[in-house]
Order: C-alpha cells, then sequence, then structure tokens
C-alpha cells in the first residue's frame, strides 16, 4: 500500500508530504496505481521547483519507494495551489472503489 501523509501547519497550509510503500496493485512495470501517485507526486516537486520561488527539501530512496518534500517557509499562492492539485488526485485515487485499498492518504500537523 501506498501511504502518503500531508504535513500541514498550524495555518492549515501545506507545507509538505512523505510517500512510502508500494501499491502492489499489479506487478512491477504495470501497476497502475504506483505510477499514476509517482506521476502526481513527481510532477508537483518538479513544478514547484520550476515555476515557484520556494525553496524546499526532498529525500527520496527509489527502491524503498520512499519520498519526503518539505517546504521550508510558508507555501506561495503558486506552490500551495499546486499541492492541493496534488492533493485532489491522491484523495480521487483513494475514494476510488477500484484503486482506494492501495493507497492511503493521512494529514499531520507540523
Amino acid at each position: 500500500m501506498i501511504e502518503v501523509t500531508i504535513y500541514k501547519n498550524e495555518k492549515h497550509e501545506c507545507v509538505g508530504f512523505k510517500a512510502s510503500g508500494h501499491a502492489e496493485y499489479a506487478e512491477e512495470g504495470q501497476d497502475i496505481v504506483c505510477a499514476a501517485a509517482s506521476m502526481l507526486i513527481i510532477n508537483t516537486i518538479n513544478a514547484i521547483d520550476r515555476y515557484t520561488d520556494d525553496k524546499s527539501t526532498e529525500v527520496s530512496d527509489e527502491e524503498s519507494g520512499i519520498i519526503e518534500f518539505r517546504l521550508i517557509g510558508r507555501p506561495t499562492r503558486e506552490a500551495s495551489l499546486l499541492l492541493k492539485t496534488m492533493i485532489l488526485g491522491l484523495e480521487d485515487m483513494e475514494e476510488n472503489e477500484q484503486y482506494g485499498p492501495y493507497i492511503d492518504i493521512i494529514f499531520e500537523e507540523v
């Protein structure tokens, strides 16, 4: 199962996330749940890096399926929108009857 922990600050702004695990929906290379979640996550990180002035940290380990991303400071309007878009996509997966059992989203105040 993929577990995504969304980090929110005291103002309920998303300031990062940690994703870990593998969906195990299908064999490696055929797992559409893992591919979809990975694309949402990686695209969000790349978009924040390219289109915003936000500073961030990122730690990843492809073998274990862990990626942790944190903004340094409060998010800009652009970064906030990009993170909300990622969360929307992940929540849609979690709420889907077919894919929901393979992804879990948790919100944590940091």
